[in-house]
């Protein structure tokens, strides 16, 4: 049983004048010991999607779906407490902004200790001590002392790492990393990487990475999906879709990566910007954008179907694009 299984996934910001569909229809799974990369420009719903699933949202926010489970578990019938409860025991969200994500006025070990007061009923020295073995394990050095140092008195790859520690505190089947290498330089950023895919190896956690960097998704995931305007346009083996994707807007994001090879000569660019949420175009949502465009393109939107082996993609014009009978 996977980790996460998701289908047709909405969610709907209600307060304002007119309701704005965020995402629409998203569906994946992610399995135990997996890491599946949720790839896609900002504003895509990325985000979006993973607050809907660890049931971060507000009165003005509205989620539908077919399916959401937590291994066997079903989020859809759980009330508010129930799901605090399974927060932090058995699914995590790593933010991206861990100076942010970490209350500055309370020391480290007091933060991390919470989880264990809260959930496991131990002691204020108990989880203390605890908070110290977690820091080691995520490669804090000293950690026996610096349990009792606060926020500032660390790097952004030590608070990074953190809030990993937070994150896997209780052990959960499922993890949500949120950009979790923003801001950091590459150095730092392999090591977060490192320590994300050795620990789901030795949990045995299913990891769902959210980013937009494609050497992050090249590095560590074995699958991924790929969102644009709050949908899913790709999904399969990341080795195989980045190898050859299928869809025009994953072909794009692939040729707009800067290439050594290629130092001197011109950055392509993917032309105009993602559509709004409360204004997406009919038809296809990259068809603005599209250097493939046909006219089906801007009138009925093409379904996220099977196009190879495991591979699936929401283009008209998909095996042409595969195949490269198109370039």
């Amino acid at each position: 049983m996977p980790a996460m299984r998701v289908s047709g996934l909405s969610v709907t910001f209600t307060g304002g004048e007119a309701p704005i569909p965020a995402v629409r229809d998203v569906s994946f799974d992610v399995k135990r010991g997996e890491v599946v990369a949720l790839l896609g420009e900002s504003g895509s719903g990325k985000s979006v999607t993973a607050r809907a699933l660890m049931g971060l949202t507000d009165e003005y926010t509205t989620i539908t779906a077919n399916t959401l489970a937590l291994g066997d578990t079903d989020l859809l019938s759980l009330s508010d407490d129930a799901k605090r409860r399974l927060r932090g025991e058995r699914m995590s969200l790593v933010l991206q902004d861990a100076l942010s994500a970490l209350n500055p006025v309370l020391s480290i070990g007091d933060q991390i200790g919470e989880l264990f007061r809260v959930h496991r009923g131990a002691k204020r020295k108990v989880a203390l001590a605890q908070a110290a073995e977690l820091l080691a394990l995520v490669g804090i050095p000293d950690p026996k002392n610096r349990v009792n140092d606060y926020p500032h008195q660390f790097s952004g790859g030590m608070r990074q790492r953190i809030l990993i520690a937070m994150a896997i505190a209780l052990e959960p089947e499922f993890l949500i990393a949120d950009e979790p290498t923003t801001a950091l330089d590459v150095t730092v950023q392999a090591q977060i990487l490192e320590l994300l895919d050795g620990l789901r190896s030795q949990l045995g956690m299913g990891i769902l990475l959210i980013t937009h960097d494609l050497g992050v998704v090249t590095e560590v995931a074995d699958r991924l999906a790929v969102m644009y305007a709050g949908r899913i346009v790709e999904r399969g083996d990341a080795d195989t879709v980045l190898a050859n994707p299928a869809h025009p807007y994953t072909r794009a994001l692939l040729r707009s990566v800067p290439q050594a090879s290629l130092r001197g000569g011109e950055l392509l660019t993917i032309p105009g910007s993602p559509p709004s949420p409360g204004q997406v175009p009919p038809g296809c949502s990259f068809h603005t954008r599209c250097q493939f465009a046909i006219d089906i393109c801007r009138t009925e939107r093409p379904p996220l179907e099977l196009v190879a082996p495991e591979r699936q993609a929401a283009c008209h014009r998909a095996h042409e694009v595969l195949t490269g009978a198109i370039s």
